[in-house]
C-alpha cells in the first residue's frame, strides 16, 4: 500500500496572517498521529516561504500551484520550480484544470513537470474530464490521452492528481464506483508505485469513504483546505 497524500491547494486565497494555520493543524492532529501519511499545503506564491517556515517543524509539507517551464528569463508575472524549491517547496501542481482552462495544454504540462524534476520538487500532475467528456463515455480515453501528453517517459518521481473538471468547487462528486473505475484506469497506465490522488469536493463528510477506495492514495483539497478543523478532518479519514 502506498503511503497516503492529503494535499491542500489554497488557490487564490489567504493572507500573510494564515502561514500560522499549520500551528492550528498539528493542534488538531499531531505530527505524532500521522506518521503514516503526508500533509501537503499550497498556497499562493507569495506566502511559499513563510508557509514552509511555519510548517517543517510540524512535519507538514509545502508546495506551489503552478510554476514556468524555464528557470529563468523575461518571463513577468511567472515563478520557476527553482524559486519554488527555493522557498523551501518539495512539491507543485501542474496541469491543474484551473490553469488548463486558462490554457494550458498537455505539452505545457510535461515541460512544467521536466521543470519540476530539474528542480528537485515532485510534480502533481492533474488530470481529468468535463461533464460532457464523461457523459459521452469518453472520460478514460481523455484521461489516458493528458496522461499520455503530460507525464514524461523519464519522469518516475510524480504524483497523479484525478480531479473531474465537474466536480471541482461545484459541491458535486463523482460517485464511488466512478472514482474508483478511473483509478483502476490510471493504475494500469501510471504503474504500482505511483500516488493517485482524487480532487473534486473532498468533504469530512464524504473523505472516509472516498478515501478507502480502491488505488485512491489520498486527495487534492481545495476549499476544504482553507478550514484547519475539516483539512483535519480529511487528514484524519485518510
Amino acid at each position: 500500500m502506498l503511503r497516503k497524500l492529503i494535499a491542500g491547494n489554497w488557490k487564490m486565497h489567504g493572507e500573510q496572517a494564515w502561514t500560522i494555520k499549520p500551528a492550528g493543524f498539528d493542534g488538531m492532529f499531531k505530527a505524532a498521529d500521522r506518521s503514516h501519511l503526508d500533509v501537503l499545503i499550497c498556497p499562493p506564491f507569495p506566502y511559499v516561504r513563510e508557509m514552509f517556515a511555519a510548517s517543517a517543524s510540524r512535519n507538514i509539507l509545502t508546495g506551489g500551484q503552478d510554476c514556468h517551464a524555464l528557470e529563468k528569463g523575461a518571463h513577468t508575472g511567472e515563478v520557476s520550480a527553482e524559486m519554488l524549491a527555493d522557498c523551501g517547496a518539495s512539491y507543485v501542481i501542474v496541469g491543474h484544470s484551473e490553469r488548463r482552462a486558462a490554457g494550458d495544454t498537455d505539452a505545457d504540462v510535461h515541460v512544467k513537470a521536466m521543470a519540476a524534476k530539474r528542480a528537485g520538487i515532485t510534480p502533481i500532475i492533474c488530470v481529468g474530464e468535463s461533464l460532457a467528456q464523461r457523459e459521452s463515455g469518453d472520460a478514460n480515453n481523455i484521461v489516458g490521452a493528458q496522461l499520455a501528453g503530460s507525464v514524461p517517459e523519464c519522469l518516475t518521481d510524480y504524483v497523479i492528481a484525478y480531479e473531474p473538471v465537474w466536480a471541482i468547487g461545484t459541491g458535486k462528486v463523482a460517485s464511488v464506483d466512478d472514482i474508483k473505475d478511473m483509478h483502476v484506469h490510471i493504475r494500469g497506465i501510471a504503474g504500482d508505485t505511483i500516488r493517485i490522488l482524487y480532487g473534486g469536493s473532498v468533504k469530512p463528510g464524504n473523505a472516509a469513504e472516498i478515501l478507502s477506495t480502491e488505488n485512491v492514495d489520498g486527495a487534492l483539497i481545495g476549499g476544504a483546505s482553507l478550514n484547519m478543523a475539516d483539512f483535519a478532518a480529511i487528514a484524519k479519514a485518510a
